[in-house]
């Protein structure tokens, strides 16, 4: 099997987020010390870097803050992508994530529409609501 250059390689501490997309299902990581939820998953918290954090459902909801669009990405599988959108989402739950948007045409696109998750095989990516 070739490798996959478009997900990370999970290791002990990421497994569960990506299990969890494998599945159809966003995870992010809420403190419990601050009560605040982050994205990247980490052990501790970076906001007030308790390590009292755990996994926990996201509603799979988002806002759109800003996004590219990509017309030449030379790594496979990126290049026979093109073009697509990147993008930085705003999770209902507060943390921002980078991720790609899907059936989404560029001109349609505008700061604060409405998302809402999808996986393309594990990955999460983000189309538009409704």
């Amino acid at each position: 099997m070739d490798a996959r250059f478009d997900v990370p390689e999970p290791d002990a501490f990421t497994r569960t987020y990506w299990d969890a997309a494998e599945e159809g299902r966003l995870l992010v990581r809420r403190c419990g010390a601050c009560g605040r939820t982050h994205h990247y998953p980490r052990e501790f918290c970076p906001h007030c870097w308790s390590e009292d954090v755990t996994w926990e459902a996201a509603s799979g909801r988002a806002e759109l803050y800003t996004w590219s669009v990509v017309h030449r990405n030379d790594l496979p599988p990126f290049g026979q992508r093109t073009p697509y959108v990147a993008a930085v989402v705003q999770l209902a739950e507060g943390p921002r994530m980078m991720t790609e948007l899907v059936d989404a045409p560029p001109r349609t696109l505008r700061a604060g529409m409405a998302l809402e998750v999808d996986f393309r095989q594990g990955i999460p990516v983000f189309r538009p609501r409704g």
